[in-house]
């Protein structure tokens, strides 16, 4: 490691994120160092931000934060044979082992020795400098830049859980929640021949934005309304029955609307964290032979990702809502837990020169 300016955002507990200066890294043999770019705020984030842990990850010693990013590669390991220093990148945050049976066919999101930047012991990237391995680095299209480039993680999840649904033209699909991943999906849905998507939400500024992002309909929900009268309304605005339906909240009452309304033989795929246990209408599913899925991070979905941007079936733009220097991350944070001016992605500039 060498000294240098490598600014760092350090979580130590709730509330508490502080700035420190850290050492350069030194990239390893298949590793490229990094000067990040662009780092975008995460749900995960903030909930780590706001409660010390997400599901059973828990804070217990200070924490880089940060794992949705883009970076500028400045020098290589000497084994690293496809990327070059100026190369920008979408970083994929997380390494698995790639030796262990998951790896092996192929989940390597499922691996048990996964390291993923900003979960609990992993330190994540938001900093100045930042080591990744190169095959999780992804050279980004010459009119792709750096903020879609930092997108394409939760586009990634979008891509995933879509196929997980296996959507293909002509599909009917049904989203609930229209947060960043929610709007990744629908994004994604329509790009792979969804004739039709309807998203739900209970904020109106989401449902906007999921209109001006391809949506067919939206469906405005009151928290005191029942199932079955939400079930009636999905039924009413719809007109068809969803092939696919994307829990995308991690909330018990819309898996179970989803099992509901979903065709016989449909998928429901959950791709939000919600509590460890749910009661969920089986019997209903098991009826009409709906298939119910998880759908965690992504695995091998990046270069999609990119291609779908890259080709135009797919904007991402509209997700951003702000922007921040990395000197006033506090700030940045404290908008993304507070809601302030409505943030769907708040992006954290690393670069010192970043000029807005």
């Amino acid at each position: 490691m060498t000294t240098g300016d490598n600014l760092t955002a350090v979580l130590y507990k709730i509330n508490d994120i502080r700035l420190e200066q850290r050492p350069i890294p030194e990239p390893k043999c298949n590793q490229v160092l990094l000067q990040m770019e662009v780092v975008g705020i995460c749900g995960s984030d903030v909930h780590y931000y706001e409660h010390g842990k997400v599901g059973p990850f828990v804070v217990e010693n200070p924490m880089v934060i940060g794992h949705e990013a883009s970076g500028t590669v400045v020098k290589c390991g000497e084994n690293v044979k496809t990327l070059k220093p100026g190369d920008r990148v979408a970083i994929e945050p997380g390494v698995p082992c790639r030796q262990c049976y998951l790896c092996k066919i192929g989940k390597y999101h499922l691996c048990p020795d996964m390291k993923f930047c900003a979960t609990p012991p992993i330190d994540g990237n938001l900093s100045r400098f930042y080591c990744q391995d190169e095959d999780f680095c992804f050279k980004l299209p010459c009119n792709m830049d750096l903020e879609e480039g930092t997108l394409m993680e939760p586009l990634a999840v979008g891509v995933h859980a879509c196929k997980q649904a296996e959507v293909k033209i002509g599909d009917v699909c049904l989203i609930f929640g229209s947060g960043p991943i929610g709007l990744s999906t629908l994004v994604t849905a329509k790009a792979m021949g969804a004739s039709k998507v309807m998203i739900l939400d209970v904020r109106e500024e989401r449902l906007q934005l999921a209109k001006q992002m391809g949506a067919d309909s939206t469906l405005k929900v009151d928290t005191g309304m029942s199932e079955d009268s939400i079930s009636d309304k999905i039924k009413q605005c719809l007109g068809d029955e969803p092939h696919a339906c994307f829990d995308c909240t991690g909330n018990q009452m819309c898996c179970r609307i989803a099992l509901n309304v979903a065709r016989a033989g449909g998928v429901v795929v959950i791709v939000g964290m919600g509590e460890t246990e749910m009661t969920l209408p089986l019997t209903a599913a098991m009826f009409k032979e709906v298939k119910l899925k998880g759908s965690f991070r992504y695995a091998n979905d990046y270069q999609q990702a990119i291609e779908m941007v890259r080709t135009g079936r797919v904007n991402v733009k509209p997700l951003i809502t702000h922007h921040f220097r990395l000197e006033d991350t506090v700030k940045a944070f404290e908008t993304a837990r507070d809601r302030i001016g409505n943030p769907v992605k708040i992006m954290i500039h690393a670069n010192p020169k970043w000029t807005q």
